[in-house]
């Protein structure tokens, strides 16, 4: 029996997409490896991961609840065991949302980026996630397949993901799907 996954096409696009639920909060929160990208910055790193903790939500200027995130990047250059870090806070662009705003801390306080939550499931009962990313001024716009589980997707699940990026109506998607790299692990 072939795996059917759906996904939907982030707001940023004008093309419909389907109607979904998106995971829970409490779904999302904890440690996810980044085991397929198409950002160039992970293609000599190695052990990419984003680790979402909860943050006190926000109150919008419409009065609407946002919630938010601490979202830690972690990640090793392939010749280091050096970890590095690159902190940000994630704020729901509408309650119950699966659109996000990043904002960095520190030195990174001016850098800002839109990310979205296209598709998610389980493999064998663990959780995976594929999420767009809008480009900024540092990087270009991109996808990221991510998973509880250290050593990804099974194939199966891999080909089907691949194969929901083809059936989406926006060419940039589609081309996206395509350029789906392995992150490396170990």
């Amino acid at each position: 029996m072939t795996l059917q996954i759906s996904l939907r096409s982030p707001t940023t696009s004008k093309l419909s997409s389907i109607d979904w639920i998106p995971p829970s909060i409490d779904q999302w929160f904890g440690t996810w490896h980044v085991t397929h990208s198409t950002l160039p910055l992970w293609s000599d790193k190695r052990n990419v991961t984003l680790t979402y903790k909860s943050l006190e939500a926000t109150t919008g200027s419409n009065q609407q609840v946002r919630q938010r995130l601490d979202d830690t990047v972690t990640y090793q250059s392939l010749t280091s065991d050096k970890i590095k870090t690159i902190r940000g806070i994630d704020t729901a662009c509408n309650e119950g949302s699966a659109d996000w705003n990043w904002r960095g801390k520190g030195w990174l306080k001016l850098v800002t980026s839109h990310w979205e939550i296209l598709g998610f499931g389980q493999d064998s009962g663990v959780d995976w996630a594929v999420i767009f990313f809008a480009s900024t001024y540092v990087t270009p716009f991109g996808m990221d397949i991510l998973s509880k589980s250290k050593e990804g997707v099974s194939a199966e699940t891999l080909s089907a993901i691949k194969e929901a990026l083809t059936e989406i109506e926006d060419p940039a998607l589609k081309k996206l799907g395509g350029e789906l790299f392995g992150v490396r692990r170990g």
